[in-house]
């Protein structure tokens, strides 16, 4: 058996929402096993800073303005992509939107459908903008970062929580169709991990006590303790492994 089952080196990957927290380590990560990391978020100036870490660090990187929720800028970036490298290997969907932390039958329409356009119809179409390069490579891998949420609803997280049980299908769906393409599809599950997307559950005093009270590890995770999981979805470590949900909880959902 190959001991360089985590090599990235020659791949191309891109990162959607890569400019800070859980998306930066991960690009950190495939960039620092040889990926050629392509960093996007939607300002570009952000992706230029995790570029420029990346690349002082010896290793390949670039920036990409893309918001997901914005088709025409999907469809630009993947546009960029074929014109630049001619291929994709790894898509990292890690772009996400939750404007609205409160009761669910509070939830207005511009909030609810923001959720919906980032969290659904975003990673939707990045993958399929993702698998249609990927088959003309001869494969590819795609990891959706999603929540625990998902599984349980957070409180006070609604249609984000309902956003990222739809992910899970999703993954599930993609996996299913794309497998005989060489193309495979699975998931990351984070549970609470220290990101300013997720400062709400951290100054709510209440929240944080209750989601700290179900974690048997007693912690909250890092960003960087959810990138290794990522690196082995993507990598050919799991060669085998498609349509799974990878929860990395601390224990949450035991």
């Amino acid at each position: 058996m190959s001991t360089k089952l985590f090599d990235l080196s020659g791949r191309i990957a891109l990162i959607a929402g890569a400019s800070r927290g859980i998306g930066a380590a991960i690009a950190r990560l495939l960039a620092e096993q040889g990926a050629h990391v392509i960093v996007t978020s939607r300002k570009l100036d952000g992706c230029q800073l995790v570029v420029d870490e990346i690349r002082a660090a010896g290793h390949s990187a670039e920036a990409m303005a893309c918001h997901i929720g914005e088709m025409e800028q999907i469809e630009a970036a993947f546009a960029l992509v074929r014109a630049t490298h001619g291929r994709l290997d790894i898509l990292v969907n890690n772009a996400a939107a939750n404007p609205y932390f409160g009761h669910v039958v509070d939830t207005d329409l511009p909030a609810f459908q923001k959720t919906l356009d980032v969290n659904i119809r975003g990673y939707f179409y990045m993958s399929a903008g993702a698998i249609k390069l990927m088959r003309e490579g001869g494969g590819g891998a795609i990891v959706n970062v999603g929540s625990v949420n998902g599984i349980t609803p957070g409180p006070l997280q609604g249609i984000y929580s309902i956003s990222k049980a739809a992910i899970i299908s999703m993954t599930k769906t993609f996996a299913k169709e794309c497998a005989g393409e060489n193309i495979r599809v699975n998931a990351l599950l984070p549970g609470l991990t220290k990101t300013k997307f997720a400062g709400a559950l951290f100054t709510n005093e209440d929240v944080h006590r209750e989601i700290m009270a179900g974690i048997p590890m007693g912690r909250h995770a890092e960003p960087g303790e959810m990138a290794g999981a990522v690196l082995y979805l993507a990598s050919d470590a799991a060669s085998y492994t498609t349509g799974i949900c990878l929860t990395v909880d601390g224990g949450l959902t035991i």
